[in-house]
């Protein structure tokens, strides 16, 4: 009774907006120089500036999105994974550092569910490369089984990858850009330009949802996945809500079925393939690299008023 009694004295924690157009850090980009050619507006309009950190990085998905992004100007790129998956693509992750020997791109093996190995590896990120200004939650793990079958530790483990490590990883995230501008690290002019080599206040955050979290996907039973990235599609909206005041921008993809490793094998996974495709407009399945696009938009100059939303992108499977 007395906990039900302690409601009605309770504070509530309150949301703050951004205080209008000309408060820092929302303020609109300034106009591009007019003494710049077309071509230079075009690369400065999609430049990514600042370093990135990408979870589940070490994946196809994941070192993709890592070369778009440093393709167009990153200036370092943190890749976490499982060690197991580090190590399986060595390789391209020495061929990307390679690629651009003027960036930091290094690897680390996280857990993305447990909060203290997080803030310790960001530790390690910034000691490394600098502040991070852009994350991108590509980390997940899929399950496909029947809910009368499922166990709950099977259940657990779903949500805690994908919902729980995608939150944990961006509180951690928050908290840094937050307190990289508490502290001073940000240098700005009145013009809204940052001087030196200090990053401008505020950050990128994109979460990795699904079509999943849109319908139920067909003919695979997978209760606990669809949730959790349903459950991930709200966590943007909520966080884009509280966090644009402090100058993040929360977004999120929602990829359809994409040609991974993930999406492959042998037995009735085929059959399934065929069914996908079948049902889709486009009458196939995503590429790597389809998602690339989107992560420089999201994280670029030309995205700057984009908060909040979930990008679908499925080649129209979700209009059925």
């Amino acid at each position: 009774m007395a906990d039900r009694d302690s409601l009605a004295s309770r504070t509530l924690p309150f949301i703050k907006l951004s205080g209008g157009e000309g408060t820092p850090p929302n303020r609109p980009p300034s106009p591009l120089p007019s003494d710049l050619s077309a071509q230079e507006r075009a690369q400065v309009r999609f430049e990514v500036k600042g370093n990135i950190l990408i979870t589940g990085g070490a994946g196809n998905l994941g070192l993709s999105a890592a070369r778009a992004l440093l393709e167009h100007g990153a200036s370092g790129c943190s890749l976490w994974d499982l060690e197991s998956t580090i190590r399986s693509s060595q390789p391209e992750i020495l061929k990307l550092a390679q690629t651009f020997p003027k960036a930091r791109v290094f690897a680390i093996a996280v857990d993305v569910t447990d909060a203290e190995a997080i803030n310790e590896a960001i530790e390690s990120v910034v000691k490394i490369g600098g502040p991070i200004r852009h994350l991108f939650c590509f980390a997940g793990i899929v399950g496909c089984h029947h809910a009368l079958e499922m166990t709950e530790a099977q259940w657990k483990k779903i949500l805690d990858v994908n919902t729980t490590g995608s939150f944990l990883c961006a509180q951690a995230i928050g908290k840094h850009i937050v307190g990289r501008k508490s502290n001073g690290s940000d240098a700005v002019t009145a013009e809204g330009e940052f001087t030196g080599n200090l990053i401008p206040s505020g950050g990128t955050i994109t979460l990795i949802g699904s079509v999943s979290a849109h319908a139920v996907n067909f003919p695979q039973a997978q209760a606990a996945y669809n949730v959790s990235k349903s459950a991930v599609v709200a966590l943007k909206s909520s966080l884009a809500a509280e966090w644009a005041v402090h100058g993040i921008r929360v977004n999120s993809i929602s990829p359809g079925y994409m040609d991974t490793i993930l999406n492959s094998g042998e037995g009735n996974i085929v059959e399934a393939r065929k069914m996908w495709m079948s049902r889709n407009p486009m009458g196939r399945m995503g590429a790597v690299g389809e998602l690339d696009g989107m992560c420089v938009l999201l994280a670029s100059r030309a995205g700057s008023y984009i908060n909040g939303a979930d990008m679908v992108i499925d080649g129209g499977m979700s209009v059925f």
